[in-house]
């Protein structure tokens, strides 16, 4: 059988696995935006909290993703939640590394002008410090966004969901006919994943940021 039929063959199992993998992306992507930027927001001007807060997240994304979804096994078990957990620890440095350099370099001429105006030390940072990081904080979340949809394919070693699937499968069955159809299913499913990613963060860019940024 060609790809092409493979594929149509096979088009409501490529359907499901691509929306369970925008589900574990989006979930895990989700996370560690909470936790990187909130994070990022608690030590962005405190030199000492902020080294070592980016160090142990540094730390935690030099270890290989199998091994870490595997040492996951035990507290969390296989499935899903094993794999959110890893993937929320690996986005997590690019979404602090880019929410600390935004919010660090906000201008100080902005700011004097806000403190001019007679702002609180909060409202400057809501109104000023935040908007003026937001572009630097997007780039982020799309360069972690990118990152964990390629993670998410080690999932299914942990029986995680997506397009994982078809790729191991297809890896279990080198020397099959079906073998190369089942990996290029999955690889074609990854990319289009990560193309939908990069036209959603395109166009929340477009709307979110002015012109200028």
């Amino acid at each position: 059988m060609s790809f092409w039929g493979f594929l149509i063959d096979r088009w409501d199992d490529f359907l499901v696995l691509g929306l369970e993998h925008l589900a574990v992306v989006g979930t895990s992507l989700a996370l560690a935006s909470i936790l990187g930027v909130g994070l990022s927001m608690l030590v962005y001007n405190r030199s000492v909290p902020r080294a070592l807060a980016l160090a142990i997240v540094s730390v935690i994304f030099t270890i290989p993703s199998f091994a870490l979804l595997v040492l996951f096994i035990s507290p969390l078990g296989l499935g899903p939640v094993n794999v959110i957990a890893a993937l929320t620890l690996y986005g997590m440095l690019p979404i602090m590394q880019n929410a600390v350099v935004g919010l660090r370099g906000a201008d100080p001429g902005v700011l004097e002008a806000a403190r001019g105006l007679g702002l609180t030390r909060m409202q400057q940072f809501w109104k000023v410090r935040v908007p003026l990081a937001w572009p630097v904080m997007l780039t982020g979340l799309r360069v972690a966004a990118l990152m964990l949809i390629g993670i998410a394919t080690l999932g299914y070693t942990v029986l995680g969901p997506g397009y994982g699937e078809f790729v191991f499968t297809g890896l279990y069955r080198v020397g099959t006919p079906v073998a190369l159809n089942l990996v290029l299913a999955g690889l074609l499913g990854v990319l289009l994943v990560g193309l939908l990613s990069e036209l959603l963060f395109t166009l929340l860019r477009r709307l979110t940021t002015p012109r200028s940024s």
